[in-house]
């Protein structure tokens, strides 16, 4: 058996927590440091008994990990990404893997020039559910998939809002929630063309969105709608549906409704509907439900990551992956703000 993949884990917040946690569970890595300036990060690498650094060139000279989990806030993410391709170090960098187009093609083009596995944290894309999805997709029992709507519907309470940034342009939900669904959606389907978006804030009139329309056009020819709304008291979203994190109630609605030709499935529930004889809307429906096994999609990231280290398969979610979502999501942004189709070849 293979000795243990040495991971460091840079920033302590929420996410980093998360995966700190995540590391010290899995038996194929072994977290040997913490890196995060403050107080908080020294005493948390205390507390699991590793090695606390304050920044990266520290940790480095003192303690070279196998691999480098990025979890600081998004504007250093550029900056930790560029010290750990430098070095030679395999990174998993939490979406967004940066905060400006331009960085992200200088930072993913030294990571594939210089060979070093840059990965993106777009967990969700490990979830069996997701899988299995894309396995029935792929399958043709559907036939020609011709539509898909996309919903992310929920309502954060005022004091979410107390922390200031979380009211300023680039913090809405288009950028920090609808990311998630818009990676789901190229995972499922393939690279997106063209988007056309119209945002609003007539809720809370802060400077960021509250609600959004996004239509999709991907380039196998399927069309997409989005719905973002961060205002709303309803249940259709990723957080709501899956249980993936068991900090949201779970109902047993869908977030994604996908439409082929011989048949329909909703997400997560996996539910294929179909016509037993001939297809028509005067004929009645059956429903098959596909069945998969639940594992937390946070550490079966880990484990691929370890593999990847290992040099035994290639990312599920590169670095360049991570950055064709994000321009993506910038082509939403530019939509809404020019009230016009953007195409994105």
């Amino acid at each position: 058996m293979a000795p243990p993949v040495k991971l460091a884990v840079l920033g302590a917040g929420l996410i980093g927590k998360r995966h700190i946690k995540h590391v010290l569970d899995e038996t194929t890595a072994e977290l040997v440091a913490v890196v995060d300036p403050s107080p908080v990060g020294q005493a948390i690498a205390s507390e699991v008994g590793v090695k606390w650094f304050s920044n990266f060139a520290e940790m480095v000279a003192a303690a070279r990990p196998d691999g480098v989990i990025i979890a600081t806030p998004n504007q250093i993410h550029v900056r930790n990404g560029f010290e750990a391709v430098e070095a030679g170090i395999p990174a998993l960098i939490e979406k967004p893997i940066v905060d400006d187009i331009a960085a992200g093609e200088r930072l993913v083009g030294m990571a594939e020039a210089k060979g070093v596995p840059l990965l993106t944290g777009h967990h969700r894309r490990h979830n069996p559910m997701m899988q299995k999805a894309k396995q029935i997709i792929e399958s043709g029992k559907l036939g020609r998939i011709l539509i898909v709507n996309a919903m992310f519907w929920l309502f954060k309470p005022e004091e979410y809002f107390d922390t200031p940034w979380r009211r300023e342009r680039g913090a809405g939900p288009v950028f920090l929630n609808l990311i998630h669904d818009i990676d789901n959606l190229r995972y499922l389907f393939g690279d997106i063309t063209a988007v056309q978006a119209i945002e609003s804030n007539a809720v809370r009139g802060n400077a960021v969105e509250e609600t959004a329309v996004i239509l999709i056009e991907f380039k196998n020819g399927i069309l997409g709608t989005a719905s973002v709304s961060d205002s709303v008291v309803a249940p259709w979203s990723w957080e709501m549906t899956t249980g993936e994190n068991p900090a949201y109630p779970k109902t047993e609605e869908a977030c994604y409704m996908i439409g082929g030709t011989h048949g329909s499935l909703s997400v997560p529930s996996l539910n294929m509907w179909s016509n037993p004889g001939k297809r028509s809307w005067m004929e009645p429906f059956e429903c098959y439900s596909a069945e998969v096994e639940n594992e937390d999609p946070l550490i079966l990231q880990i484990r691929q990551f370890c593999r990847v280290i290992r040099g035994e398969e290639a990312p599920l979610v590169s670095g360049r992956e991570g950055l064709e979502t994000l321009k993506v999501i910038d082509a939403v942004k530019r939509s809404a703000a020019a009230g016009q189709r953007i195409s994105l070849i």
